[in-house]
C-alpha cells in the first residue's frame, strides 16, 4: 500500500533535504577513500612493506564496505519501521562523529598496531552510518514525487553525492599543494576530518527540519507498518533484491577509477608517478561534469524509462575503463581528464542518475527501505571488495599491460551483467506510486503519462515562479 503522493513545495523540500544530506554525509565518506589511497599506507602501516601498505590502506576502505550489509540490515529495518525522517537523522550523527576522530588518531609509528586497529573501528561505524543514508533519502524523495519526474527528484539524492566528493577533493587538493610531502603526512591530512565537526551540526539541523513522508504517515495511520520488514522484504521481493543486487556491481567503476585508479597513478611501486595534487584533478573535474548531468540524465529517465539508461551507462563506463587505464600508465594527464569525464561524467551517469528512483520503486512501501537498503550495499560490497583483489592479483610491480587487461577486463565482465539484471527487471517508471512492488502493476498508456509528465513540469515551473 501506498499513499498519492503529494506534489508542490513538499517535493522540492524532500529533494533539497536528501541533496544537502548526502553531500554532507559523502564528503565524510569520499575523505577518507581519498586518504585511504594517497596517505594511510604511509602513515597507519609498517613502510618496511609498501606491498603490504598499499593492501592494508585499501584494506580498510573496503572495511567501510563490509559494515554496509550490517547498517543497512538494521538502519533499512529501522527507516521502515520508524520512518524515513528519523533514519536519516540517526545516519548523519553517527558519520559525522566517526570521521571527526579519524583526525585524532595515532600513527603506526607512535602505537604501533592499535593505529590501523582503531582506523579499522571508525571506518566500522562510518560503512554502518552510510548504509542508510541513500536507501533512506531515495525512498523520501520517491514518496514525495509526482508520477512523471520520480526520475528527476530522484537524481538529485546522487547530485548530492557527487558534490561531496567535490568539496572532499577541493580541500583536500590545496593541502596537498601547498604543504609539503612532510607536512601533508604529518598533519595536514587531519583538517578534512577535522571539518567534520561542521558536518554533524549542519547535517542534524537539515535533517530535523524535514517532514515524514505522507505515504509513511499513512502506513502508520493504517496499522500497517511492517512488524519485521526484514523477513518480509526477503521473502515477498526476494528475486528483486537478487536484481538490484546485480545492477548495483556497476559500483566497480568508481572503484576501478576513483580507489585502485589513484593508488595506480601515485603509488611509486607501480611505475606510474603521478603527482598526487595533480592526479587529483581528475575525480574533481569529471564530477563536477556529474553534477551538471545527473539532473537530465534523472529527467530522460522519466522520458524515456530507467532500463535503457542503466544499462547504457553501465556497460558503457565499463568498457571506458580500458583506455582509461591505459592513459594513466602512459602518465598522459591530458587524456586522462578527457577519459575520465566521458567515462564518468557522462556516460556512468547512465546508471548513477537512475537508480535512486529505480531501486526504491521495486519495492513496495512498507519493505522499500529494507530492500533497497540490503540489495544494493551487498552489492556495492561485493564490487568494493575488488579494490583489495585488484592491490593482490596486480601487486606493484606488475607489467602495465597486465593491469589493464585484468583491471579493465574485470571490470567491463561485471557492468555486463549489472546491465543483463536491469534487462529483466521491471520498467516502473510508468507505474503509479500506489502499485510499486506489487506483481503485474499496470503502467500507465505512455500517451497518457507523457501529459502527466509535462503537466508535472509545468506546475513545479510555476510553484518556483510564483516563490520568487
Amino acid at each position: 500500500m501506498s499513499a498519492t503522493t503529494p506534489q508542490g513545495k513538499n517535493t522540492g523540500k524532500a529533494a533539497a533535504s536528501g541533496w544537502i544530506g548526502s553531500a554532507l554525509e559523502y564528503y565524510d565518506f569520499f575523505i577518507y577513500a581519498q586518504a585511504a589511497a594517497l596517505v594511510f599506507p604511509a602513515i597507519f602501516f609498517d613502510k618496511t612493506d609498501p606491498r603490504m601498505g598499499v593492501i592494508g590502506a585499501l584494506g580498510t576502505y573496503v572495511v567501510g564496505y563490509v559494515a554496509r550489509p550490517i547498517g543497512a540490515f538494521v538502519l533499512g529495518s529501522w527507516g521502515d519501521k520508524h520512518g524515513r525522517k528519523n533514519v536519516l537523522v540517526l545516519c548523519m550523527l553517527m558519520m559525522g562523529v566517526s570521521t571527526f576522530l579519524v583526525a585524532l588518531l595515532p600513527t603506526y609509528e607512535q602505537v604501533g598496531f592499535l593505529a590501523p586497529a582503531l582506523l579499522i573501528a571508525l571506518r566500522l561505524v562510518q560503512g554502518f552510518a552510510v548504509a542508510g543514508e541513500i536507501s533512506g533519502a531515495s525512498s523520501m524523495i520517491l514518496e514525495y514525487a509526482p508520477l512523471g519526474r520520480r526520475g528527476f527528484f530522484g537524481s538529485f539524492t546522487l547530485q548530492g553525492t557527487q558534490f561531496g566528493q567535490i568539496f572532499a577533493a577541493l580541500v583536500i587538493l590545496p593541502l596537498a599543494y601547498f604543504l609539503s610531502p612532510e607536512a601533508f603526512q604529518s598533519w595536514g591530512w587531519r583538517i578534512p576530518f577535522l571539518l567534520s565537526a561542521g558536518v554533524v551540526i549542519a547535517g542534524y539541523i537539515i535533517r530535523r527540519r524535514v517532514d515524514e513522508t505522507p505515504a509513511f504517515q499513512e502506513e502508520v495511520a493504517e496499522g500497517e507498518v511492517a512488524k519485521t520488514p526484514i523477513t518480509q522484504a526477503f521473502s515477498e521481493s526476494g528475486k528483486t533484491m537478487f536484481l538490484v543486487f546485480c545492477m548495483a556491481l556497476t559500483n566497480i567503476v568508481a572503484v576501478t577509477t576513483s580507489v585502485f585508479g589513484a593508488t595506480y597513478a601515485t603509488n611509486k611501486g607501480y611505475g606510474v608517478g603521478m603527482d598526487t595534487d595533480v592526479y587529483l584533478w581528475i575525480p574533481i573535474l569529471s564530477n563536477i561534469v556529474a553534477v551538471l548531468t545527473i539532473p537530465y540524465v534523472g529527467n530522460l529517465s522519466d522520458k524515456i524509462g530507467r532500463r535503457p539508461c542503466i544499462m547504457a551507462g553501465a556497460v558503457g563506463a565499463g568498457a571506458l575503463s580500458f583506455p582509461y587505464l591505459w592513459a594513466v600508465s602512459q602518465q598522459n594527464v591530458m587524456l586522462a581528464i578527457v577519459l575520465s569525464l566521458i567515462m564518468w561524467g557522462f556516460v556512468y551517469q547512465g546508471y548513477n542518475a537512475v537508480f535512486p528512483a529505480f531501486y526504491p520503486e521495486q519495492f513496495p512501501t512498507k519493505t522499500r527501505v529494507t530492500g533497497m537498503a540490503i540489495a544494493q550495499n551487498l552489492g556495492t560490497v561485493a564490487s568494493s571488495a575488488m579494490a583489495i583483489v585488484f592491490a593482490a592479483i596486480v601487486p606493484p610491480g606488475t607489467s602495465q599491460s597486465r593491469i589493464i587487461l585484468t583491471v579493465g577486463g574485470l571490470t567491463f565482465l561485471i557492468t555486463i551483467i549489472a546491465a543483463i539484471a536491469a534487462y529483466f527487471s521491471p520498467e516502473t517508471s510508468r507505474i503509479p506510486s500506489a502499485q510499486l512492488g506489487e506483481p503485474g502493476a499496470t503502467p500507465v498508456p505512455e500517451e497518457e503519462y507523457q501529459q502527466m509528465r509535462l503537466d508535472a513540469i509545468e506546475s513545479h515551473r510555476a510553484e518556483r515562479a510564483a516563490a520568487r
